[in-house]
């Protein structure tokens, strides 16, 4: 820990809004906005702003559903309870709500805390990023600076279309929040695409250092990659050859794979692993979110999954005992992929011993001890039973070379994708493919590769295979690839459309 809170203690007061103390320091309070906004304290200020709201700001929020990833009931669970990667289910001793069931299960309800908290978390990050915004530009600040908050306000409407179609859209924050007027999908995606296109060259092609957890140019050319990616889900009409050409710019920013090699000293045995370390590897992430317990953020994953005497034997604490990974997810891996050994069965320490069969998710709910846990997130820097402090990978390299070899095989160029899902295979200790990828292959890939990372609600709908079946229920209808608008905002804006397939 302590290397970590040396290299990033300049991150910390960036990000996490900390007041750094200066005898000397210019007292600001004394400028007119306009000329502190246009100097660099200024303009670092108004980007922290939005920026605090990614992990969630820890004093504030509690993790009460508010951040990206790293929490619990905010945008990842919805998002990944969703899929067929994770769920939580609630336990025959009476633990866990029985909420995340419902996600799996394809039952949530427009009344969902979960989702309403999604849908204020993404519009508080939204006002933030407009309020920036005008502030930057009135004041005729650095241009990357704007660029910068265009962008994470871009990145917030991707992720908003994503989950909720059309939503409402504004721009400046002069509207009365029941008259923001609901756009179409499709009108918002033509938005995100112009704001990247017009920002991603303005922004630093830094990596690491001051720019680690921020956007620069490299994360934004990802960020319009996976919005192209998902052109046809969002519009109808596909943008393959959009999307490669943007992975295409993220590859001249020189990222690599990290290491795949054997290492004793890491507790899973491979270099692999600290990609989802205490600090993440800059030759292959892209954009991570900076944790640290007790001081800005926290990363719940590894120690919501394990049972309360399996952590306290390991740690010293007591596990939530909480996610598991479902039978048939677990069942895919070969024995041999390294990235196997994230997930735990059978006997454990503590007199733990954790069984494959979940036979009930709800009611009556699964047996304490059922259920394969998964440590990609090995709790790093535990103080507290409360959280971690893992750094959490927003976009990796591991992820654009699944992207350029899915983009070509369905530009019907499967050779060209070859070595790029081979790259990730090797990496994991199998072999290379015997033939050309097909779609299958690919998504198989990113499934093994990226699960526990937030991404595989959104392939399951591109490829086709959210609605299909799986062990707790059966086929779902098509409006579940949408999330309801949250009943709390209809009742505040009465001019909002609910999407099909929900209660107004």
């Amino acid at each position: 820990m302590k290397i970590k809170n040396i290299l990033w203690a300049g991150s910390l007061c960036f990000l996490a809004l900390f007041s750094c103390t200066d005898v000397s320091e210019t007292v600001y309070d004394q400028y007119p906005a306009d000329e502190f906004y246009a100097t660099p304290e200024g303009t670092n200020s108004l980007l922290a702003s939005i920026y605090a709201q990614i992990p969630g700001e820890f004093n504030r929020d509690g993790y009460n559903g508010v951040g990206y990833a790293g929490a619990d009931n905010g945008w990842y669970d919805m998002n990944c309870m969703a899929s067929d990667e994770q769920v939580i289910p609630h336990r025959n001793d009476g633990n866990w709500q029985q909420d995340f069931a419902r996600f799996h299960k394809h039952g949530w309800l427009p009344t969902e805390g979960i989702i309403d908290n999604t849908w204020n978390w993404l519009y508080r990050c939204i006002f933030k990023a407009n309020l920036a915004i005008e502030l930057l530009e009135k004041s005729n600040a650095d241009a990357s600076k704007i660029a910068e908050a265009k962008t994470l306000r871009a990145f917030f409407y991707y992720l908003l279309i994503d989950d909720f179609g059309d939503v409402p859209f504004f721009t400046e924050n002069k509207i009365d929040g029941d008259k923001i007027p609901q756009v179409s999908r499709k009108e918002i995606y033509n938005f995100i695409v112009k704001e990247l296109k017009d920002n991603v060259e303005l922004l630093s092609g830094t990596k690491g250092a001051d720019y680690y957890g921020r956007f620069n140019k490299w994360a934004a050319y990802t960020v319009l990659a996976k919005v192209y990616l998902n052109a046809e889900v969002y519009t109808g009409e596909a943008k393959w050859n959009e999307c490669l050409a943007a992975c295409n710019k993220v590859s001249e920013g020189g990222f690599t794979l990290h290491s795949g090699a054997a290492d004793a000293s890491n507790p899973l045995g491979n270099k692999y692993y600290e990609l989802f370390g205490d600090v993440s590897p800059q030759d292959e992430t892209i954009l991570s979110i900076y944790a640290t317990v007790d001081v800005l953020s926290r990363n719940v994953y590894g120690v919501r999954s394990l049972y309360g005497p399996h952590a306290q034997a390991v740690f010293g604490f007591s596990g939530w005992n909480g996610t598991i990974v479902p039978t048939q997810y677990y069942l895919k891996y070969a024995d041999n992929d390294i990235r196997k050994k994230q997930f735990l069965v059978g006997e454990q320490p503590g007199g733990v011993n954790y069984s494959l069969t979940v036979q009930s998710i709800d009611l009556p709910g699964a047996d304490p001890q059922a259920g394969v846990r998964n440590v990609k997130f090995y709790p790093a820097g535990v103080s507290t039973g409360g959280g971690a402090s893992n750094d959490f990978p927003i976009y990796r390299y591991a992820d654009v070379l699944l992207m350029i070899a899915e983009c070509n095989v369905r530009l019907g160029n499967p050779g060209a994708a070859k070595p790029f899902v081979d790259q990730i295979r090797q990496r994991a200790g199998l072999n290379a493919l015997d033939a050309n990828p097909t779609l299958d292959d690919v998504y198989n890939e990113r499934g093994f590769e990226l699960n526990w990372e937030g991404h595989r609600r959104q392939d399951m709908i591109r490829f086709n295979k959210f609605l299909l079946a799986n062990e707790f229920r059966g086929v779902s209808p098509d409006f579940r690839k949408l999330f309801p608008i949250p009943t709390s905002a209809l009742n505040a804006n009465k001019a909002l459309k609910q999407n099909p397939g929900y209660p107004q």
